[in-house]
């Protein structure tokens, strides 16, 4: 279980046009491995802090990209850095632990969506690892938004 904290983080894109402040409830973060994340962040995995909503304050507002029918990414417009993750009427939100001004601060504690993990590039770390599709709410999720023979996680959700 995470302890809980009382600090503020700062983050932001690489040009600054956008920034932010959050109150995280703890300093533990993740990776995710999903397809989604790769190709959002153009790497092999992104690292994420997850926080209330309410606990973010932007003091200058990313863009947002609708990365699937029921998820939601902040980037900034002008120089591109991927910002934030977000589930559509979820109360909690992904920061990019990268976008942080202290990244140092967050510690990570596990890895996602393994199954797409890309071995080749994966240093092993100790750390456990959770599969996307066995994570039953999240397939339910992923099926009823593209199908019942859709691959959570990997499947294109870009429209013909």
């Amino acid at each position: 279980m995470a302890e809980a904290v009382d600090v503020v983080l700062q983050g932001g894109c690489l040009c600054g046009s956008v920034r932010y402040e959050v109150h995280p409830d703890s300093l533990e973060g993740y990776y995710c491995h999903c397809r989604m994340c790769q190709l959002a962040f153009g790497n092999t995995r992104a690292a994420f802090l997850n926080v209330p909503k309410d606990a973010v304050r932007w003091l200058a507002p990313p863009q947002h990209y609708a990365s699937s029918k029921f998820a939601l990414r902040g980037f900034c417009a002008n120089c591109g850095t991927p910002l934030s993750f977000e589930y559509l009427g979820s109360k909690r939100i992904d920061l990019s632990v990268g976008s942080l001004d202290e990244p140092q601060r967050v510690r990570p504690v596990s890895h996602f969506a393994i199954e797409t993990r890309i071995v080749e590039w994966h240093a092993d770390d100790g750390l456990p690892g959770e599969r996307l599709d066995e994570h039953q709410k999240l397939v339910e999720r992923w099926k009823q938004a593209y199908g019942d023979d859709v691959v959570p996680g990997v499947a294109a959700t870009r429209e013909p």
